[in-house]
């Protein structure tokens, strides 16, 4: 899916009339193909702290493959959600942080968090 490709979703919402409702813009659902997988919330719950290396993440992230978080950081990358920098040494180094945009979702884990505590 390319990131310039819309996705329309067809809730009930009240107040608007049926013809108009096959041209909402489901944004929640757009989100969710992002971030709604399995390990993306946990990769950037860890980059909160600060810049991490690979084997960082692949350690405080418990049960992720290797194959998965290469998978999780490209695709978290192509969203912007989190930049990734090489560095030429040997072996090579690579970090990664949350971007601004990444950031704005710290919020969101706060706000999971806390619902986790008071309904789970």
């Amino acid at each position: 899916m390319g990131s310039n490709t819309k996705k329309y979703c067809f809730m009930d919402y009240q107040g608007i009339k049926p013809e108009k409702k096959d041209k909402i813009f489901c944004t929640v659902q757009n989100a969710l193909d992002i971030v709604g997988g399995k390990w993306a919330f946990p990769i950037i719950n860890a980059l909160i702290a600060g810049k991490r290396r690979f084997k960082e993440l692949e350690r405080t992230i418990p049960g992720i493959n290797t194959r998965m978080l290469v998978k999780e950081l490209k695709l978290l990358e192509q969203h912007k959600l989190i930049t990734r920098e090489a560095f030429a040494t040997v072996p090579p180094t690579v970090e990664y942080s949350l971007t601004e945009k990444g950031r704005k979702l710290e919020p969101v884990l706060l706000a999971l968090n806390q619902w986790s505590i008071e309904c789970l």
